[in-house]
């Protein structure tokens, strides 16, 4: 049955229903079907209500409405169209520069808003036409926008973080139960962003690498543009434009990580600045601030229908003994710990295709991470590795949520072909991200270490 389950879920996702109802009204049906056949307990539905009130009384996750809010008033401030304008034509003399100044807004994007969708749209919006008027290959184009938009995965503040902090916050205290640790210890949200800060900083390290090697290699692909008269950009222009985010990206990492606000504290402070930057940019008004309320209240209300529809799912599926039936299975399995990894690993990646990173952290996470940490894994690394597999399978054709978000605004002379071997590369370098953060749990543990000390 709880096989079925998920088998019923997968199919009914991948039919197009909505992600929550599907959810929650599969996990219904088998519930029915299970007390009609005398194999589950009506009485693990009792605990729904319980759960739906720690969500909403879940002080970490009121964060993720505040990020929205900061995330879409930076995207309407048009902020990154203006520093993608100046860095283009500060870089337009040096071979693939503009790829370059595309990965570097992207970072800066991905560190100010931490929202995957809204960043690929918006760069594709902005760049794309440009890139493809400067003679760059399609593929090499689409690829640089779907890697930039995606790093809003692993870069702090990033939503997916923040919702596997919690999660494996709960998971650990479970695994720590399970060994006899009856004072357990927690995984803050300020320890997992800084553990990811170092991968994800080295990830855009290594794309600019390979941008850069690229446009040398085959200038062809990413041709330096010719600058023309008046196309020049002062330095005090482009330091004026970065001067912002910056500043927001240290008020609200920083004050996360140095302990000195919550993240919803943080949230909020970034929430002020974003609204304060558009302001600078002459881009807040009343419509403004409708429209971006309106963005993330529709945002917030579809990640807390899924966190829901995910929780309903989880409670029938254990009483079905699905969680049972897979701690046996990755407890028995060869190679110990590394083997239970690497499956769950696996797993995680195809399920990518297919789900969205929210229902996975709340549907396979909570079943596979109290038994991985068990094992005595490190939560911090454990969830550092997680969220790069799910940036990966936002890359990944034919079903990479990137892909599908880009394919929304790419005009028809670009191919989907050209799209699909453009990410190829990226794919290819986010898998070695994760082979080198298996060999050297360091680059994720480190930095936590050192700031949590004590």
């Amino acid at each position: 049955m709880s096989l079925g389950l998920f088998l019923a879920a997968g199919l009914s996702l991948l039919a197009g229903f909505p992600v929550a109802f599907t959810l929650a009204g599969v996990a219904l049906l088998f519930a029915l079907i299970g007390v009609l056949t005398g194999t589950f307990d009506v009485a693990f539905l009792g605990a729904f209500p319980n759960r739906v009130y720690g969500i909403m009384n879940n002080e970490t996750l009121i964060a993720v409405p505040v990020f929205v809010f900061m995330g879409v008033m930076l995207e309407r401030s048009r902020l990154a169209e203006q520093l993608l304008q100046a860095l283009a034509k500060l870089l337009r003399r040096v071979p693939g520069g503009l790829g370059l100044a595309v990965m570097l807004v992207g970072a800066l994007m991905a560190a100010s808003t931490g929202i995957v969708g809204a960043t690929v749209v918006t760069m594709g919006l902005l760049s794309l036409p440009t890139m493809l008027k400067n003679k760059y290959d399609p593929a090499v184009a689409t690829g640089s926008i779907c890697a930039a938009g995606t790093l809003g995965q692993i870069i702090p503040p990033s939503i997916v973080l923040i919702l596997l902090a919690d999660v494996l916050s709960n998971a650990y205290q479970q695994a720590q139960l399970r060994m006899g640790i009856f004072s357990p210890e927690t995984v803050s949200v300020g320890e997992l962003f800084a553990g990811a800060l170092l991968p994800g900083l080295l990830l855009v390290g290594i794309y600019m690498v390979y941008l850069s090697v690229l446009a040398m290699v085959k200038p062809g692909y990413m041709p330096a543009a010719e600058q023309l008269a008046g196309e020049t950009v002062r330095m005090r222009t482009l330091l004026r434009l970065l001067a912002g985010p910056l500043l927001l990206i240290v008020a609200v990492l920083g004050s996360i990580l140095m302990g000195v606000a919550t993240p919803t504290e943080a949230a909020a402070v970034g929430a002020v600045g974003a609204m304060l930057l558009a302001l600078q940019q002459r881009q807040l008004s009343v419509a403004t601030l409708r429209e971006v309320v309106f963005q993330t209240t529709k945002v917030s209300a579809m990640v807390f229908m899924i966190l829901m529809g995910a929780s309903l799912f989880s409670l029938v599926f254990r009483g079905f003994g699905g969680d049972e039936y897979v701690q046996s299975l990755l407890l028995n399995l060869p190679g110990g710990e590394v083997g239970a990894l690497l499956i769950v690993m696996v797993v995680l990646f195809l399920l990518g295709f297919i789900l969205d990173f929210i229902e996975i952290t709340y549907v396979v996470i909570p079943i596979v991470g109290p038994v991985l940490l068990a094992m005595g894994l490190n939560p911090v690394w454990l969830g550092v590795m997680i969220a790069i597999n799910l940036q990966t399978s936002f890359l990944t054709p034919p079903f990479g949520f990137s892909l599908f978000y880009l394919r929304g605004v790419t005009p028809p002379s670009v191919p989907t072909t050209a799209i699909y071997r453009g990410v190829i590369p990226f794919i290819v370098i986010q898998l070695s991200m994760l082979a080198l953060l298996s060999l050297w749990p360091s680059l994720a543990t480190w930095l936590p270490s050192v700031i949590y000390a004590g």
